[in-house]
């Protein structure tokens, strides 16, 4: 009869063996999405400590100046104008200081979801030009509403500046 009993167990021994370990490679899996997910959310998302009011001046006019809290000037442009869909599109940005860290843009759909689009202009040698390129992918609409917010790096604080502007195909 021992004998029997030991097999038992042996087989329920190791059925507890694999649901223990199944269930710790779920607990894993479920800890690294999540911790992948706390570590890519900000890509999406982008992250400031300050936000300025949505800008009212139109990037399809021509470059709009919007001054910073502690009184500085930052002029963003997009070329070419009218702003257009799917094309190389030549971004600027131009401050009074000359210690800015980095400045991305973030594209983002104002009335729709497309995806993550978001550049990284090039300081250039006076320290207060950025330069870089981007696009915009192409809408089912003839025309569409997007923002651009410029995410300036200080070092010591990120500023979101919020621009809106229409494209067109």
């Amino acid at each position: 009869m021992p004998a029997v009993c030991s097999s038992r167990t042996k087989r329920y021994t190791g059925r507890m063996k694999k649901t223990l370990l199944a269930d710790a490679l779920l607990v894993g899996a479920v800890a690294l999405l999540g911790a992948a997910g706390y570590y890519l959310a900000p890509l999406l998302v982008p992250r400031s400590d300050i936000t300025l009011p949505l800008s009212d001046c139109d990037l399809n006019q021509g470059g709009c100046q919007t001054v910073l809290p502690d009184g500085e000037r930052v002029e963003f442009s997009i070329e070419p104008r009218p702003i257009p869909t799917v094309k190389p599109l030549s971004l600027h940005l131009t401050i009074d200081r000359g210690d800015l860290r980095q400045v991305d843009v973030d594209f983002t759909g104002a009335t729709m979801q497309m995806g993550y689009n978001r550049t990284r202009l090039t300081k250039q040698t006076d320290g207060r030009r950025f330069v870089g390129q981007s696009s915009l992918p192409i809408c089912t609409t003839s025309a569409m509403q997007w923002q651009a917010t410029v995410i300036l790096d200080t070092g010591k604080a990120l500023f979101a500046i919020p621009f809106r502007f229409v494209s067109e195909h």
